[in-house]
């Protein structure tokens, strides 16, 4: 019986297609049972209505307390039946109580090698820019267990990559998310299955 995964995005949903090739490919023993988006216009919307796959749509403004909003969030992915939680650019912070009914069932990927530029303020080009402007010689990507601080949860894996001088931000997110796409799913079949 295949193990049980909601994605959460906010963007394209490369790393949600990624894990959906996966799945095809007959690499990842899991079935994504619903997709959770922050943003109403995100493209991995689109992705998992190819699928079939149940969306809902977490938008805050749309509860009068934060309380509600995580109550209705917690209803909903328990509606999916998850196995695991995977954060595939996922932009907003996920509330205490959310984490702790999960603990240690969610992960996430950070476009840096943690913890070097990680935390609030650190998501997407804003990396990779500030990886740049330090001159680093290498960067990479992060998969970590989420807890209540942004991007502190212990490390699963990373993959490093070359910094070039002759790197754009752009350059330099286009070969990380290369290796992110590579490296995710390969620990999601990993945490899901291990002994």
């Amino acid at each position: 019986m295949n193990k049980k995964i909601v994605v959460f995005a906010s963007g394209s949903g490369s790393n949600f297609q990624a894990i959906l090739n996966a799945i095809d490919a007959g690499k990842l023993q899991a079935v994504v049972t619903g997709l959770v988006v922050s943003n109403p216009k995100a493209g991995a919307i689109q992705r998992a209505s190819s699928k079939r796959i149940p969306v809902y749509i977490h938008d805050q403004k749309g509860f009068k307390s934060e309380v509600f909003a995580t109550e209705h969030l917690i209803q909903n992915v328990s509606n999916f039946g998850a196995d695991l939680i995977v954060l595939a650019g996922y932009l907003k912070k996920i509330p205490s109580k959310f984490i702790e009914l999960y603990r240690n069932r969610i992960l996430n990927i950070h476009p840096s090698l943690l913890p070097k530029y990680g935390g609030l303020g650190f998501y997407g080009i804003k990396v990779h820019e500030a990886v740049l402007a330090n001159g680093e010689v290498e960067s990479g990507c992060t998969i970590h267990l989420v807890t209540d601080e942004y991007d502190e949860g212990p490390i699963l894996a990373q993959k490093k990559v070359a910094v070039y001088i002759t790197d754009s931000p752009e350059d330099l997110a286009a070969r990380v998310l290369q290796q992110e796409h590579e490296l995710f799913p390969t620990i999601i079949q990993e945490y899901l299955y291990k002994k």
